[in-house]
């Protein structure tokens, strides 16, 4: 076609008008950027994006959350962290989240007992703490936390039991203002005062009486027992203060004197009456859990089944413990004239029982209770040892029913290999070395061809 001045003004035209508005286009897009956003996950599992589970419960809590992550500034588990949070912040919007270095916060660190890479979730005035940071993890956290109504644990008083607000060292008060930071109400309770165990508990705590009860106390125990209620008892090595037909109920007995342990000396703990846990038997309580524990001044329990409870042992010793039925000083030996036995022994049981009648939504009740021939391990002094802390929270959301969370799988892709025979292989190199740059050489001479021929 012959060009004429206009027809090359028009080209020109339309060449600067296409740059004009493909400039523009470029410019729109970027303006559009910054105010939206537009994410998909095309991996085969949709393992970079939240489960429908997640955000179903995401959808349902309608105050802010906000989310600590005590973690150095450098490295790369802070930006691991920030990629994970920010799958829950596409769903919710209001959840915020902080970064605290532990190097510059060790007091608040050693306060709240937490190590390098650890959130701290808030949500509604409750929180809770998490160590290992996944999905299950962290929206069963505030599963937990977005639980509406109030969770009541009454723990006696009155016979010299340990207190969950005092802060003595043989007390419980930072084990009790841990159960308070997770959303449970706390509440003394006197029977001889107030004759009555109150209906809307949901667990009754008996922490090592030193005094006997009367025989109307010990009958309203048996009485919220009988109506199904949960119960955590810890126990000691001695007399059961008048709750020995109770203990006996259970289908529980304890054995004489007190456990050493061996072990402990190559902890550089040398305390033989400080027993020593590394594993557990596998139960709710303790999935998962790998922490070391430790149970000064503890006593043996033996289970037999009943027709009512069943048992399960929930902390059992290590071999080279035994039942020391004399005094603790000095070098001890094992002496089976004495009634003494080596070990390993059940340190605390977990019992169900399923109770008669259903629930509103058409389950069986089970009834849950737990008996822990220990009740310095979750003392103040003690507490901060090891897995004590952890140990025993699991010990309550199980009792409470808390243990029936959300289970969310890993997901991951079905082919993330490819495996190829040895004869493909060497096709498909023949052919990248070979036959591909033939291919090119030989459409280029084509080319290169025809064009000299014009």
């Amino acid at each position: 076609m012959k060009q004429t001045t206009t027809t090359r003004r028009m080209a020109r035209f339309n060449h600067y008008l296409f740059i004009a508005l493909f400039l523009t286009a470029v410019g729109l897009i970027a303006w559009l950027s910054t105010h939206y956003s537009f994410e998909a996950d095309w991996t085969h599992s949709g393992r970079n994006s939240l489960s429908e589970t997640s955000s179903d419960l995401l959808a349902t809590l309608n105050a802010p959350v906000k989310i600590e992550a005590f973690v150095r500034e450098e490295g790369e588990l802070r930006r691991q962290i920030e990629s994970f949070i920010d799958r829950y912040q596409r769903s919710k919007g209001d959840i915020e989240i902080s970064f605290i270095n532990p190097d510059l916060n060790p007091q608040r660190m050693r306060e709240l007992n937490l190590g390098n890479g650890a959130l701290l979730i808030h949500y509604q005035g409750r929180s809770e703490q998490l160590q290992a940071i996944n999905e299950q993890n962290v929206t069963n956290a505030l599963r937990r936390l977005s639980r509406s109504g109030d969770r009541w644990i009454a723990y006696l008083e009155g016979h010299g039991e340990r207190d969950l607000r005092s802060e003595a060292n043989h007390a419980l008060g930072s084990f009790g203002s841990e159960l308070e930071r997770k959303g449970f109400k706390l509440q003394p309770l006197n029977l001889a005062k107030v004759g009555t165990i109150p209906g809307n508990t949901e667990l009754l705590v008996i922490a090592s009486p030193q005094l006997a009860l009367l025989e109307g106390e010990v009958a309203l125990i048996e009485g919220y027992l009988q109506r199904g209620g949960n119960l955590l008892w810890l126990t000691e090595p001695g007399s059961e203060s008048g709750l020995e037909e109770l203990i006996n109920s259970l289908g529980i007995t304890k054995l004489p004197g007190t456990l050493v342990d061996t072990n402990s000396s190559k902890l550089g703990i040398y305390n033989p009456a400080i027993v020593v846990v590394p594993d557990y038997p596998f139960h709710a309580v303790t999935s998962n859990f790998t922490a070391l524990t430790l149970y000064p001044q503890s006593v043996a329990l033996e289970f037999e089944e009943t027709n009512d409870w069943q048992g399960k042992p929930l902390i059992t010793t290590l071999t080279g413990t035994w039942n020391e039925t004399s005094e603790i000083s000095g070098a001890i030996a094992m002496n089976a004239e004495d009634g003494e036995r080596e070990g390993p022994f059940n340190l605390a049981l977990a019992l169900t029982r399923t109770m008669e009648g259903e629930t509103t939504n058409g389950e069986t009740t089970n009834q849950r209770a737990i008996v822990i021939g220990d009740g310095d391990f979750l003392s103040n002094s003690y507490l901060g040892n090891g897995g004590n802390l952890d140990l025993g929270l699991a010990m309550v959301e199980w009792l409470s029913h808390d243990d029936a969370l959300i289970t969310i799988r890993s997901r991951t892709a079905s082919d993330t290999t490819l495996e190829l025979s040895n004869t493909a292989m060497a096709l498909i190199g023949f052919g990248f070395l070979f036959l591909v740059p033939v291919g090119i050489l030989s459409a280029g001479l084509v080319i290169w061809i025809k064009r000299r021929k014009r």
